[in-house]
Order: structure tokens, then sequence, then C-alpha cells
């Protein structure tokens, strides 16, 4: 017994003088937390200067766009070929992808030699017989006449510059065939396969291996956004946002770049890290001073570390009494399937033993323990390294998500990782110590790069079919040059017919006379009230307005208008709005003041006189009964009667538009016209008298209001309007109505927006199929979403979060199609808007009889001043329809505030001056 504790004793102590010795010799080897952190940081900056335009010419990580930017989303399925060309032996398989939400893939495979004449010859040669090799499979496998496509794993740096394109930069590994670098490696293959004229095959896909991985894996689990490669060669490639892609056009969603990290350190980045035995290598291999950080991490090459280790030691007299074999002088004696033996847990040290006796050496027991140790060192760095930089680019993705706590998944590939017995558990250790933020799962790849480019083929072909289904659909909300000169000219032909006494009653743009006939000339003075109602909210405001320095000031307070009051009686209306006009007046001591009041009722009236109009109907949600054909104004002066504490005295009817052209017309006399680009779109302008048949009189110009919401209740622009509009029409409170404004204002553009979502969900084409309550419900895709969305400051992220507080789980594509949705919506309103502002002022220009026509529009509403291109659209629109008329457009300060006081200015001097005429 005692004997076997002195054994055992014996052992270990023996063991840990090896250890210690293989320490002390190999000291620059073990990294250190520090150090590994350093190369984190080291590895960060590579990858800025390789995504960065100026700097990649001269970055030693290229960090290579691949063209891939979607990964799985389990809707992918048929029948795919695929090619993995990238080692000592190649391979072609055909992969059957299951129907929808199955998830199954069914692979048939064949693996072909590749002699070394092949890769170290003619290039031609090289791809000829590639193309042999597949015609081969296709006739065994009965594909002969097939059409498929197909997707090549190509294991060597490529610049891509589409998906199915790449230009060989450089070979690596052992291959090293002539006349391909820096030519298209897709071309050549299909330039070899069109010899076989029985081969209907389309490259589609042009895929790394790493690429492949983690495509592979991502099919298993969606939240895989980085794939590894620790084999023959080492590389990494994850998601990164197209925002931070200098070398690519576009900053719209995400793309897989493949960081072709096995050159880190080639620009010297790394001479701290590399010791004597690196140094050696490298001068051995086939690239000198190429591939550096590979030549520390991959099997390709730890064996062949192992190997000079041991002669240096060897050599010094610290291993084999100082013996060494031929074998041992000998490049490519040890590989890395040996190191992988000589770590295993048991059996370790009796492996070996083995491999040293194979070697022509007689070691000793303490022998075994030192050159095991060895082999733990060399692999251990391997791992170390491979985990600083992983841990820098989940760094990066946690950047990118801007979250606390970064979820995600990394495919691993390689022989190294698969075959170690301690690699994997030692690199998942460290990547989790380097970012203890994120949470990685390690998922193993099966049947690797392979299936990947059969996957990489899949999404394409799958993107590619959602996508000629998305631009479907998008097509009809893009109007032709032709279809807009049609608008306006329709627009025209309506404008002129609601001018003429014979068929203005059946107009649907109403051009309501308003009885405004004349702009502020800058003497305006006084004090003045003024009511604005139009919304939820209703203002009463106090305007002081001085004369010469053309000074405004306001002073107003809001109130709410409860939806009882806004569907119950008028009375009960009208009841309300004297009840606020009375807390106003006593709020600001104003009680019992005679002052000139202008209403600004923002709803469809016919006016009789700018005192009087009758409400033609309700629009905006108000229902209020017992006021449709009534005057408005009497009904007010009724419910101040009723309510008998103060008199006022109403001036002027003011329809909001009508407000915004006078509030711009204070400021520049120019402004003829008025614009509201908002929850509502109407527009009116300046109309020569003796074309306004409804009113008596041929002198001046009277202010007309448009009510241009109406444009196209007749059917007349039926051939632009789609099934979403019609859906949106026929769900509002009044169908059939106001339908240009129902392609126009804000208050229906969200909803246009749902209806196109819920039909492309329909089809599978978003949200992965599923409509959410949330997306059901009316109204709740509010246009300010748009303006938020399509925010050229917004990222995809941020979309994406406006997306999950709305109820809506989207991926990063997802969230591109909405972006794209409300663009296509908000774009064909400003060009519908604009090309209706054209047909007016290319009609003022014919009435004036003028070559140029130069005048100012007046414009309020949330949609033209918060929506991030809605301005510029229709600017860009009114310039290329009406190219004669040069036009300023002017924002409104508070159109229905203030422009009320303005009119009702206007109206007491224009009084003023009859009285004394």
């Amino acid at each position: 017994m005692f004997a076997v504790h002195l054994m055992a004793f014996y052992f270990s102590k023996l063991k840990e003088d090896q250890i210690k010795k293989v320490d002390r010799f190999l000291y620059h080897m073990r990294l250190s937390d520090d150090t590994l952190l350093d190369i984190m940081r080291r590895f960060q900056a590579e990858m800025e200067k390789g995504l960065a335009k100026d700097t990649n010419p001269t970055a030693a990580v290229k960090m290579l766009p691949t063209f891939v930017r979607a990964i799985p989303d389990g809707s992918e399925k048929g029948e795919f070929l695929s090619l993995d060309l990238g080692g000592s032996k190649f391979r072609v398989l055909k992969v059957q992808v299951a129907e929808e939400g199955k998830r199954r893939v069914q692979m048939e495979s064949q693996f072909y030699p590749m002699p070394s004449e092949v890769i170290r010859g003619n290039g031609t040669e090289l791809f000829e017989y590639v193309a042999d090799c597949l015609a081969d499979f296709m006739k065994t496998k009965d594909l002969k006449h097939k059409k498929l496509p197909l997707g090549l794993t190509f294991s060597f740096p490529c610049r891509q510059t589409k998906l199915e394109e790449g230009v060989l930069i450089s070979w690596t590994k052992k291959f090293k065939a002539r006349g391909v670098q820096d030519t298209d490696v897709v071309s050549r293959l299909t330039k070899a396969m069109r010899r076989h004229k029985y081969m209907d095959v389309d490259i589609l896909a042009l895929v790394n291996d790493t690429v492949g991985t983690m495509m592979t894996c991502a099919y298993d689990d969606p939240h895989c956004e980085v794939g590894v490669i620790i084999g023959t060669g080492t590389n990494a490639c994850y998601m990164e946002d197209m925002s931070n892609i200098d070398l690519v056009e576009g900053d719209e969603g995400r793309m897989c770049i493949n960081t072709e990290w096995g050159a880190f350190g080639d620009d010297g980045a790394l001479e701290d890290i590399r010791t004597e035995f690196d140094r050696e290598l490298d001068l051995g291999s086939l690239n000198p001073g190429k591939q550096l950080f590979e030549k520390m991490i991959s099997g390709l090459y730890l064996g062949e570390l192992v190997r000079l280790i041991l002669l240096k030691m060897a050599k010094a007299g610290l291993l084999f009494g100082g013996e060494k074999s031929s074998a041992l002088h000998t490049k490519g004696k040890i590989e890395t399937r040996h190191v992988a033996a000589m770590e295993k847990y048991k059996e370790g040290l009796a492996n070996t033993r083995e491999i040293l006796v194979d070697l022509g050496l007689e070691p000793s027991e303490a022998d075994c323990v030192a050159v095991q140790h060895v082999c733990t060192i060399v692999s251990f760095r391997s791992a170390n390294l491979c985990a600083a930089a992983l841990a820098a680019i989940l760094t990066r993705l946690q950047e990118n998500k801007r979250v606390e706590r970064l979820r995600t998944t990394v495919g691993v590939d390689g022989t190294l990782y698969k075959i170690h017995p301690q690699y994997p558990k030692r690199l998942h250790k460290v990547v989790r110590k380097l970012v203890p933020s994120c949470d990685v799962r390690f998922l193993l790849s099966e049947s690797g790069s392979t299936k990947g480019a059969a996957m990489v083929t899949a999404v394409a072909s799958r993107v590619q079919a959602q996508r000629k289904q998305i631009d479907k659909v998008l097509a009809l909300f893009r109007l032709t040059r032709e279809q807009l000169v049609d608008v306006q000219a329709k627009m025209r032909a309506e404008l002129e017919y609601g001018l003429k006494k014979k068929s203005h009653a059946l107009a649907t743009v109403r051009m309501l006379p308003t009885y405004v006939c004349g702009l502020p000339d800058g003497t305006e003075k006084g004090k003045f009230l003024a009511l604005d109602l139009g919304g939820t909210n209703f203002r009463v405001l106090l305007v002081k307005i001085r004369s010469g320095r053309r000074s405004v000031r306001m002073y107003n307070k809001i109130f709410a208008i409860p939806l009882g009051i806004m569907q119950g009686t008028g009375e009960e209306l009208f009841d309300h709005i004297v009840q606020c006009i009375a807390d106003f007046l006593d709020y600001m001591g104003l009680k019992g003041a005679p002052l000139p009041l202008g209403f600004t009722f923002s709803f469809p009236c016919r006016q009789m006189s700018i005192d009087k109009g009758a409400l033609i109907g309700w629009t905006k949600g108000f229902k209020a009964t017992d006021c449709e054909g009534e005057d408005v104004v009497d009904m007010l002066r009724e419910a101040i009667k009723r309510r008998n504490e103060f008199d006022l005295d109403i001036v002027a009817l003011v329809n909001d538009t009508v407000g915004t052209m006078m509030t711009c017309g204070y400021e520049d006399p120019n402004c003829e016209i008025g614009l509201i680009a908002g929850t509502g779109s109407n527009l009116c302008y300046m109309e020569d008298m003796r074309n306004i048949e409804v009113v008596e009189g041929d002198e001046g110009k009277m202010c007309i209001n448009t009510e241009w919401g109406g444009f196209g209740d007749n059917g007349c622009v039926e051939d632009i309007r789609t099934q979403y509009d019609m859906e949106v029409d026929e769900g509002s409170l009044n169908p059939g109505k106001q339908r240009y404004e129902k392609m126009t204002s804000g208050m229906y553009l969200g909803e246009i927006v749902r209806q196109i979502l819920i039909d492309l969900t329909k089809q599978g084409l978003l949200f992965r199929g599923q409509i959410s309550e949330r997306l059901r419900t009316r109204g709740i895709f509010e246009t300010k979403f748009l303006s938020q969305i399509e925010s050229d400051r917004l990222a995809l992220l941020q979309v994406r979060r406006i997306l999950q507080e709305l109820g809506l789980d989207s991926t990063c594509e997802d969230s591109i199609v909405v972006k794209e949705v409300c663009g296509a919506v908000s774009r064909r309103a400003a060009q519908l808007c604009g090309a209706g502002l054209a047909a007016v002022v290319e009609k003022r220009r014919e009435d004036q009889g003028l070559e140029r026509l130069k005048i100012t529009v007046g414009v309020d509403g949330t949609l033209y001043k918060l929506h991030p291109h809605f301005s510029r659209i229709l600017q860009e629109t009114v310039k290329e329809l009406a190219p004669r008329c040069d036009v300023t457009f002017m924002l409104s300060e508070d159109g229905s505030g203030k422009g009320a006081a303005l009119i009702t200015a206007v109206a007491k001097r224009i009084q003023q001056a009859r009285k004394e005429n």
C-alpha cells in the first residue's frame, strides 16, 4: 500500500516538475486575461479599419461584404445544389429544403478528390475538373435537364460586389492554381459548366465556408448571427449593420461580413504576441508574412508548432535526453490530429508515448508528461486567441444593438473544434470571461459549409420571390409622370367645374367663396378674439395686432371637446363653445369688452357673406345633430344670447386654410395660396371675381376655399386608387366621400400602411405570417409613426422598437419592408398633393396671361411640417408639373388663430373704408 502511495507521489511530483519546466520554456505562449483583453481591443480597431472606405485598402483584416443580407426564417423550400471547394477533397450536394414551417432538410452528397496537380496547376483546368464532377453527380442522381439553383462554397478570400459574383483576392491553404487571382470565380465556373450541354444550373450565391456555417446554424436557431471556423484554417463572419459598411451603398438592414481574421497581425499588430516558433513556422510556410493569426490558431499549423517546440527543447537537452530523430526534423510529421490525441483525458499519455515512438524517439515518462503539456499550451493559446477575436465581434454586435445584455448564437465548424477533446470547453469559458454581458450559445454546424451554401441559395431564392411580391404591392403606389399629369389635368377641370354657376352644385371640388376679398396691408391694428374649432381640442385666443411694425402678440387657452359633445346635439356643442369663451374671458379679465371675433371653423361651409356660412357636412369625427345646412355663425350668436353674459362682434367665419394664407400674406404680399397638409388636406387661393360665377361682381379678387378633399368622389381618380384605399374608405365614418383627402392626409396614411402590412403578413411576407391582435386594430398605426420610421436619422433598430411598441415583433428584414411601405404611401400622398397644387398655380398663371408666375404658398399641417420627406417631394412635384411657375413655400405660424384675427382685422378695415366712402 505504501509503495502505491509512493509511486503516486513520485508521478505527481514528476508531472509538476515537467509542467513547470515547459511553462518556463514557453512563458511567452501563456496569455494573461489583460493580454487577451488587449488583443480583443486591437481586433476591434482592425475591424473598424476594414469597414471604413479610407482605411480598408491598407487594413490587414479585410472585413469583406458577402451580400448575404438575411438569415433563414423557416419559410424556405425547394431543391438546391451545393458545391464546397476549399480542402483536399470537395463535395457536391443536393439539398431538399422542406415545406414551410417544418425546418427539415434532406441531403444527398458525394465527395470528389482534389488532386495536387489540379490545385497547383492551371486555373481553367481546375474549374473544368469541378464542372466535370458536378456533371457526374447530376448524371448519377438523375438531375440532367433539371433547372436548379446552385450555391458555391468557396473557402478563399474573395472581393464580392454582389451575391453571385466574387473576385479571388489570394489563394490560401495549399491551393496555388495559376491565373485565377483577380478574376471572378463564378463566371469561371459558369463558363466551365457550359461545356456540358444538359446542365441547366444557375449559380445564385457565392458563399464563404464561414458564412455557410452561420447559415446552417441559423436555419436551426434564428438567434445565430456569427459563424466561426476552427479547422484547417480559421475565420469568422457576423451580421453587421449596413450603416457601418462603407464599402457597400445603402444604410438599410444588415449584411454578413466575412472578416478574414486569419490575416490579423499581417501588418505587425501582433508582433509582441508572436514567438520565435511562430516566426520559424511562418518562414517555412507557402505564404511567408501572410495569415499570421491563422498560423497561431488553425489545425494546419498547430502540429507543426508543437514539432518545432519539441525539436528546440530536445536540442537544449530538455527532452529525450537530448536525442533527436530524423522524423522530428521533418516538417509536417506532427499533425493536429496527433496533438488532439495527446491531449485526450485518460489515454492522452499512452497516445503521447505511441506517437513519439512512431517518430523514432525513446521517451521517458517525464518526456511524455512534458510533451503533453506542450500540446496543451499550444492548443490553449489557439483557443485563447480565437476567444479574444470572437469576444471583439460579440462586443460589436452588442454595441450595434445598444443592449445591456446580448443574447446570441455562434455557429461553429472545423476539425480542430470537433476532434480536439478540450478545445470547445476552453474556447467557451474564455469567451464568457471576456464578455460577461453576453449570453452566448455555441452551436455545432451539421454538414457545415455545403449545407450552408444551399441555405444561402434557398434564402436568396426566397428573398427574390418575396421581393417580387412586395414590389408588386409597392408598384401600386408608384405614380408615373403621365399619371401625375393626368391628376393635374383632372383637378384643373374640377376647379373650373366648381366655379361655374351651372355645375357648382354638383361639383366634388366645392370651390366655396369665402368673402375674404383682400390680404393684409400692414395697417391692421387692435385687439381681436379668435376661436379655432377643427378637432378634439378647441382654442380661444386674444390677438393683439400693432400696425407699422407688423407685430402680432397672442394669448390662448386650449379646451377639450369630449366625444359626447362632438357627437351630441348642435345646441350642446355651441353651448360648450360659449362656456369655453366665458372661461377664457374670465381668465384674461376681458368680460364686457365688445371685441371683434373671427371664428375658424375647419369644416366645409357654404358662405353667403364673410360672417354667414351654412355647414355642408361634418368631417374629422364630428357628428353633432341639427347643424348641417344651418348657419354656424347664427348658432354661435344664439348660444351667446342663451348665456346672456357678454356680447361679441362676430365679424368673420374663417376656414383654417384661409387663415394659413392670411398669416403668410401678412409677411409676404405675394402669398395668394394657402395649403393644409395635416390631419386633413385642403387648399384655398385668391381667384379673380370675374371667374366666380356664383358671386355677383367682376371687380377684384376673392379667396376660394376649394375643399379639394372631395376630389375624386365622382370616380375620376379610380385608376390610381388601390384595394387598400378602398378598404380604408369603407371603414371610415364617411364612405365614398373625401377620396383625395383619404389618399393625401395624415388622418388616413397610417391606416393605409396598416392595411398593406396586414395583406403582406397574410401572404407570409412579414412578421413570420403572424397577424397580431394589435395589427388588427383600426387606427393603431398613427401617421406620426410614418414620420418617425422614415426619418433618415433613425436606425433600423429604432424602427424595430417602434414596431415592438405597436405589438409587432419584427425582424431586421421586416423593418426594412415596413419602412419601404411607409415611404411608398407618404411619397404618393406628397405627389398627389403636388399635382393638385400644380393645377392651381398653372391656372393662376394662365388666368393672368403670364409667361412666368411668381407666387408664394402659405403652408401648415403636421404632415408637411414633421414628415422628413413630404415637403421636399411635394415641392419637387410642383416644380416638375408647373415648370413656368416660381413657387415659394412659406411655413404658416398659427393660421387658424393668428389667421382668423388677421381676416377679422382686414374685414374691419374694409368695412371702415366702405363707411368712409
